[in-house]
């Protein structure tokens, strides 16, 4: 089976077509529980019962074995009812190292929530606002006059995404640990013509996630990694999420596999250097900060309610099922984002008719089928728990 990078909608990754090559996962991996360490007022310590966590646990190790995910960690929340928080499979398929939920790994694309909450910190500080043209902030986009802010961060601007340039594949996969500039970046894409009118339709794209990281910078004159931790992680008290400056990520972490690789085959991205994705997928979290991010990115916590209702104006992606707001989706109700990176993927979510929150943690990339794993075992998750709001995100045909 090969894969068609440009379809991978929802990755921080847009890279290169490749075999799917199946990652050896041994038959007696571990599954382990756990209990976070934030605040559980908001939820019974207990978990969901006998039975229910019974069908979970068959469910995530189903779709773990079928999809051959080496590790993988499940955080589900619920309030009044209780918890499921399990760790699964391997952090290291050389070793057979066991995969915990304290580890660290990278969030891909979920970086978006973090890079658009600290762009409407702005807008509520009255100096930007959403309908400013991007050439009013940064010179040299094509067609700026007419793209928006608001435009880059509903995926609708129109701008050609650098991750599908040949090019830009090439030089980073020949050289993963090489680190790029967001104007190198941006570079890649503004080679080519703009793909359709601004705010015509819906394209998932990174170049719009690096310009608004550079508009973030041009106002505040300070690195987006020093924004985003002093607007964003602070207030919101995330304490083990971080922006990183080079490849390093803390331990513990489990190896993350991908076969995004010239040759297809599949080899070990943990230290790929993430400059390549920015402020589109460069960042790192855990459970515990991930739980507690989903419920204030979907609730609006650290924004006004004005510009939290302009980030939840959610917008046809063309895909039945998901629809895209300001650097944040909705999937059968549950609201959030995913991420996927070379050797990773993530999705963290929140059902606000539930005040559920749902986080999953795979050190793996490879698509199963031509979909995403980690869909596949939200989808899973989802159907048993609230079988009238299936996270279902639709795979675009090829």
């Amino acid at each position: 089976m090969r894969r068609t990078p440009s379809r991978r909608l929802w990755a921080a990754a847009l890279l290169v077509a490749s075999v799917l090559t199946p990652l050896a996962v041994p038959p007696a991996a571990a599954v382990t529980a756990s209990v976070d360490r934030h605040d559980t007022d908001d939820c019974p310590t207990h978990g969901l019962g006998r039975e229910l966590t019974a069908k979970l646990d068959k469910a995530v190790e189903d779709v773990r074995r079928q999809a051959d995910i080496p590790g993988l960690v499940v955080g589900l929340w619920m309030p009044g009812k209780g918890r499921y928080v399990r760790a699964t499979g391997v952090a290291d398929t050389a070793t057979g190292r066991p995969m915990t939920s304290d580890m660290f790994v990278r969030i891909g694309s979920e970086t978006k929530t973090f890079t658009v909450t600290a762009l409407l910190k702005l807008v509520d500080d009255r100096r930007i606002g959403l309908d400013d043209p991007i050439s009013k902030y940064v010179k040299g986009v094509p067609n700026g006059r007419k793209i928006t802010l608001r435009h880059l961060a509903e995926m609708r601007s129109g701008l050609f995404p650098y991750s599908s340039d040949p090019d830009f594949v090439h030089d980073l996969l020949s050289d993963p640990s090489r680190t790029f500039t967001p104007r190198q970046l941006l570079a890649y894409g503004f080679k080519h013509k703009n793909t359709f009118a601004p705010g015509k339709q819906f394209e998932y794209n990174n170049s719009n996630l690096v310009l608004l990281g550079l508009v973030i910078e041009k106002v505040t004159g300070q690195r987006l990694a020093d924004v985003i931790d002093k607007r964003v992680l602070r207030p919101a008290h995330l304490r083990h999420t971080l922006f990183p400056d080079n490849s390093d990520i803390p331990r513990p972490h489990p190896q993350g596999y991908t076969n995004q690789t010239l040759s297809g085959e599949v080899t070990d991205a943990t230290h790929w250097n993430p400059s390549w994705a920015w402020a589109a997928g460069a960042m790192i979290s855990d459970l515990e900060d991930l739980r507690r991010w989903a419920k204030i990115v979907a609730t609006g916590t650290l924004l006004s309610p004005q510009t939290q209702a302009q980030r939840l104006k959610m917008l046809p992606t063309g895909f039945p099922g998901t629809s895209y707001g300001l650097g944040i989706f909705e999937s059968g109700g549950w609201i959030g984002h995913n991420g996927s990176i070379p050797g990773y993927e993530t999705v963290t979510v929140y059902l606000p008719s539930k005040k559920a929150t749902l986080v999953l943690m795979l050190n793996t990339d490879i698509t199963y089928q031509g979909q995403e794993p980690s869909s596949l075992v939200a989808r899973a998750i989802t159907q048993i728990v609230t079988p009238d709001n299936v996270y279902d995100r639709p795979i675009p045909p090829r």
